[in-house]
C-alpha cells in the first residue's frame, strides 16, 4: 500500500457516521449488512447512507454485492490489513520491541463466537 491509498482509506474513516458504519460491518462479517438495513441502523436517510457507502466502497475498505433487490454491503477485512500493516511498516525504526504494547492491543478482547459456549 501507498501513502495516497493509506490517505483515501483514513479519509472515510474521519467520518463519524462512515466510521461507525464500517465498524458495524466489521461486527457483522461474514453475512454483511443490506445498504436499507445500515441507513435503518445509522439513523440516517437511505440516500445520505449510499453516500457514505459510495466513499468507503472507493476506498476499498467495503464492497457490495447485490442479493435480489438489495445491495448487501461487507467490509474488506484484507484491505483494512493493509491499512493497519501501512501504519506499522518500519514500527518504531525497527525495534519491535517499543511496538510490542501496541500489537497486543490489537489482538482481540474476545474469542471468535464459534468457540464461545
Amino acid at each position: 500500500m501507498d501513502s495516497n491509498n493509506a490517505i483515501v482509506a483514513l479519509s472515510a474513516l474521519a467520518q463519524p457516521t462512515r466510521l461507525e458504519t464500517f465498524r458495524l460491518l466489521v461486527r457483522r462479517e461474514p453475512n454483511g449488512v443490506a445498504a436499507g438495513e445500515l441507513a435503518r441502523l445509522m439513523g440516517v436517510p437511505q440516500n445520505t447512507m449510499s453516500a457514505h457507502l459510495a466513499i468507503l466502497s472507493r476506498a476499498g475498505l467495503i464492497s457490495g454485492e447485490r442479493r435480489s433487490r438489495s445491495i448487501v454491503y461487507r467490509s474488506d477485512l484484507a484491505r483494512f490489513r493493509d491499512v493497519l500493516g501501512f501504519l506499522l511498516n518500519d514500527c518504531c525504526n525497527g525495534r519491535p520491541e517499543i511496538c510490542a504494547p501496541l500489537l497486543q492491543d490489537a489482538i482481540p478482547c474476545c474469542p471468535p463466537k464459534e468457540s464461545c459456549p
